[in-house]
């Protein structure tokens, strides 16, 4: 697969680590070009290092539901590498664990603002600076959650629904020169989802046909494959990548 990214450039959000970090590290791999954001510009300076330096990557912090750093990351990615042809959403929260009934609302906002507003305008600001001229692929990174009842993380869920139901939108709004995808992981091992196996991975990882958990480069591959022109025919599409967990019924 070396190659198939090469003269291209990608924007990869929440990327300093876990998810993102794999899907940045594929799309290097790949002969891509990457802007990385996330929050803090420590972990992001080695998040570059770990991608291979300022040839291959370079980075824009801020929080990812401001227009002013989804402007400036744009504007970095065309004016460091020369285009705007891939976007990955893939930040996303979830402060709360438990029943709704007691969800503090004012934290549900800003779920939906990060995990569903957020994707939306990123799109919007690559669309104007370069993919409506020049055509691109986007990935959104939704989960399972989103696709099934999720008991602990309803509203997280809820809102990974709503970014599933976007996608689909998008991809009939912006086609034929954007492709719009989604991914639904499962549980993958890395810090953001720690409480949903620690202490218990084996007894969790049970429910699953292909009896382990994900990584994040389970993930880095699939969101490269959707990106990919061998991916040309594919778009509105939520691809579920959960080692079989949704045949067994559950999240």
């Amino acid at each position: 697969m070396a190659g198939r990214f090469q003269g291209k450039t990608a924007i990869v959000t929440g990327a300093s680590r876990g998810i993102g970090l794999a899907i940045a590290q594929r799309l290097v791999d790949d002969g891509a070009r990457v802007v990385i954001t996330a929050r803090k510009p420590d972990a992001l300076e080695e998040a570059v290092r770990e991608l291979g330096g300022p040839e291959h990557a370079t980075f824009v912090a801020g929080h990812a539901d401001d227009p002013d750093h989804q402007a400036e990351t744009v504007a970095t990615a065309i004016e460091t590498f020369g285009s705007l042809d891939l976007l990955v959403n893939n930040t996303g929260i979830n402060p709360y664990y438990g029943p709704l009934m007691d969800l503090d609302v004012s934290a549900a906002r800003k779920m939906v603002d990060v995990n569903c507003l957020a994707p939306i305008a990123w799109i919007q600001q690559a669309q104007r600076a370069w993919m409506g001229e020049h055509g691109g692929a986007v990935v959104n990174v939704a989960s399972v959650a989103g696709v099934r009842p999720a008991p602990g993380i309803a509203l997280y869920g809820g809102t990974k629904a709503m970014l599933i139901h976007l996608t689909e939108e998008l991809a009939v709004e912006l086609g034929p020169t954007i492709r719009v995808n989604a991914v639904a992981p499962a549980v993958v091992k890395t810090r953001f989802a720690t409480a949903l196996y620690e202490g218990r991975e084996e007894e969790v990882a049970a429910a699953y046909p292909l009896r382990r958990l994900g990584v994040p480069s389970d993930i880095g591959s699939v969101v490269a494959f959707l990106l990919s022109e061998d991916a040309a025919w594919i778009t509105g599409q939520a691809l579920v990548v959960d080692g079989g967990l949704l045949l067994q019924g559950g999240v």
